[in-house]
């Protein structure tokens, strides 16, 4: 799967169970519409009661600078320092919003399936947020690259 090249998101979110993140590179457009996306979660994830719980997520796909938060949110560092480590704003649907992120799409989740060690949470998009700049960082072969620079 690590010659699967994908854009590097901060898939976050909210609610009674608390503020929650992690860095995930499985996650995709299911249709424009409804616009759905999909994100995969391992169930055995430190996180993964927190989403399962709260139904809503914002999935923010980095830009090509923010490959260190992208190890933060991909690591153990403690909850707090992840969201220390950036600025955030709050989405219609309550999940923090990385500021400056290449593209925030704010979602609530609608359906939630397992395949394997994972769920898939198809999560309808209620709002988008979009930098100026359409440049994403990119992990191949666990290796990041910058990418957004059209062919001439």
């Amino acid at each position: 799967m690590s010659r699967v090249a994908a854009a590097v998101n901060i898939v976050t979110t909210d609610g009674p169970n608390g503020r929650a993140g992690f860095t995930a590179s499985a996650v995709c457009s299911v249709t424009d519409s409804p616009p759905t996306l999909l994100v995969c979660l391992n169930r055995g994830s430190s996180v993964y009661e927190v989403f399962r719980r709260s139904k809503v997520i914002c999935v923010n796909t980095l830009g090509p600078s923010s490959e260190e938060l992208s190890r933060i949110f991909g690591g153990k560092t403690p909850m707090a320092d992840r969201f220390n480590a950036a600025n955030w704003t709050t989405g219609l649907s309550g999940a923090p919003m990385l500021r400056g992120a290449a593209v925030s799409f704010d979602c609530h989740v609608s359906q939630i399936s397992s395949v394997g060690t994972h769920d898939i949470f198809f999560c309808d998009v209620l709002a988008v947020e979009r930098h100026a700049d359409p440049a994403s960082l990119v992990y191949l072969d666990r290796t990041y690259y910058a990418v957004g620079n059209r062919m001439v």
